[in-house]
């Protein structure tokens, strides 16, 4: 049987705090999500001036990276180069970029999903938050 590790309360809002840090320094209004290995929404929080629709996308793109333990953004490059079938992936709705996994010695721990701003902008607050771990 094997270990690994796991996100703790304390983790995620590290998270959270530097992802939100990096929204605010931009003054991008964003939803922030933060979900475990499973998909399973730990942390949510919308800033001021978000758009309510970035609490559904937020999340799904967390989601999305956690279960397939990569960045959202290879599902919508994948549906961009026109495999369009992929839209019928089961249990996957979150297919733009702005998920990233939180991964450490090759496990999943979670992931990061931010919607509200431009896909790279979402991605590079995501990112910001995963860096605050030190992983």
């Amino acid at each position: 049987m094997k270990t690994k590790p796991e996100l703790e309360l304390a983790d995620v809002k590290k998270i959270a705090a530097a992802a939100e840090a990096e929204a605010v320094k931009n003054q991008w209004a964003v939803t922030i999500a933060i979900v475990d290995d499973g998909g399973h929404l730990l942390w949510m929080q919308r800033l001021d001036g978000a758009a309510a629709i970035s609490s559904l996308i937020g999340p799904a793109k967390a989601r999305t990276a956690a279960l397939g333990r990569r960045e959202s953004k290879v599902y919508e490059d994948v549906i961009n180069g026109g495999r369009t079938a992929f839209l019928t992936a089961p249990g996957v709705d979150g297919l733009l970029e702005g998920g990233v996994p939180i991964m450490k010695d090759g496990q999943c721990l979670g992931a990061v999903g931010v919607s509200g701003v431009k896909s790279t902008e979402d991605a590079q607050i995501a990112r910001a938050g995963i860096a605050a771990l030190g992983l």
